[in-house]
């Protein structure tokens, strides 16, 4: 049962630092995209309608958040409130840790959230004209995230069972 338990806990803290770092890295976009403007060769987003393909989309993403924040830098602050959600949900994934028996409906629950990143990302990415691939990007965290959820879910039950 250590065993089970041990790659149980390995595979939610994962979930939890992947939590940790999406909230994390939702405050600083802006410094964000301009390192990744300047990794693929943007020197200025401005002209992004001159680029094509991931470069057209990272530039223009970029040039947004530049006249944005320059104009209307309290918009920013809604990306805050999307890091702090992101740092509180972590939080309730704490407790599985430490009672994984009596946790399954956290683990749920989160696989719930997984599921509607799905179509979240693509009808609200259909609206808001994102392409479809970063669409797919997007979607691919709720994907990721169920893995390690499933496998917990998988473990608490195999625990339950050997416990009876």
């Amino acid at each position: 049962m250590a065993s089970a338990l041990f790659r149980y806990r390995v595979s939610l803290v994962l979930f939890i630092i992947g939590l940790i770092i999406s909230g994390v890295t939702a405050f600083p976009l802006l410094h964000e995209l301009r390192l990744l403007c300047h990794w693929l060769g943007i020197e200025d987003p401005s002209r992004y309608a001159e680029l094509t393909g991931l470069r057209h989309w990272i530039g223009f993403v970029a040039h947004g958040l530049e006249e944005t924040y320059a104009k209307f830098p309290f918009i920013a602050y809604g990306t805050d409130w999307l890091a702090f959600g992101h740092l509180s949900i972590a939080v309730f994934f704490i407790r599985p840790l430490w009672k994984p028996l009596e946790s399954d409906w956290v683990l749920k629950c989160g696989l719930i959230c997984c599921l509607g990143i799905l179509p979240l990302a693509f009808i609200a990415g259909s609206m808001r004209g994102i392409p479809f691939y970063w669409q797919l990007i997007d979607t691919s965290f709720g994907l990721f995230g169920a893995v390690p959820l499933l496998y917990c879910l998988k473990m608490s039950r195999e625990m339950q069972a050997r416990k009876t």
